[in-house]
């Protein structure tokens, strides 16, 4: 097992939640592409090694989700319920993942699913963070209807994170798709006020509200840009922050 260092002076965030929606795993044919996830497994042993603890909230949306499902016929409560079980198996293979690079990890999932991962404990999951094992939350909220940025902003509240990293495929927060606008515009820093009023597609409306309640600080930033993680938490303005005062 990699041996953790003593947290550096100019480290910014010492706990972190990061979520990944399960397109940042996707191959080409759909499912998990494992050299992707094999490297970002890499950036979370990085910046644990660093001493940061980290819990992580996985999307599912590379296997299943509830809304597209609803188009096919499928009911919405049955779609979301099937969608949270594609973040179980999203889940258990970077806990497989982390853990063959000496990662320690655990998943804790919302639903009841025990023989495969534990059930979601507050208690417990703060005690693994503090003992630097990684904790992977599952299955969202374990309600339809809210989706995995409000079960994100909710685990990193309860588990007192000092940020919310959401990790993408683009460079931060534009005023519109940059993948399909060349004119969008870059915010560099944001409010949660002006990514309401705005209706920029940071986060869902429950999660950005959660955020702003609670004063956590919300970060999007390129995943696919090597060290992006490792750099924002030793405090290098990476992608764009969501906080009360830009």
């Amino acid at each position: 097992m990699s041996p953790i260092n003593m947290r550096p002076i100019n480290m910014q965030y010492k706990r972190v939640l990061l979520k990944l929606s399960g397109e940042a795993l996707m191959a080409q044919e759909g499912g998990i592409d494992l050299v992707i996830l094999r490297e970002l497994a890499s950036q979370v042993k990085e910046i644990r090694d660093l001493g940061v603890e980290i819990g992580i909230v996985l999307g599912g949306g590379n296997i299943f989700r509830g809304r597209e499902g609803e188009r096919q016929g499928i009911d919405r409560v049955t779609g979301d319920y099937i969608g949270m079980l594609a973040t179980v198996i999203n889940s258990l293979a970077l806990q497989g993942t982390l853990e063959a690079l000496g990662v320690p990890a655990h998943v804790q999932t919302a639903l009841a699913i025990e023989r495969m991962a534990e059930p979601y404990d507050r208690k417990t999951a703060m005690e693994y963070l503090q003992n630097k094992r990684v904790v992977i939350f599952a299955c969202g909220t374990g309600n339809p209807y809210f989706t995995n940025d409000t079960a994100a902003a909710l685990r990193a509240i309860e588990m007192k994170a000092e940020v919310l990293m959401k990790a993408t495929k683009v460079n931060g927060v534009y005023d519109k798709d940059p993948e399909a606008c060349n004119d969008a515009v870059f915010f560099p820093e944001i409010t949660y006020v002006e990514v309401l009023d705005r209706g920029l597609q940071v986060m869902d409306l429950t999660a950005i509200t959660l955020c702003q309640e609670n004063s956590l600080p919300v970060i999007v930033l390129n995943i696919r840009e090597k060290d992006n993680m490792k750099r924002a938490v030793l405090g290098e303005h990476i992608g764009t922050i969501v906080r009360r005062k830009a």
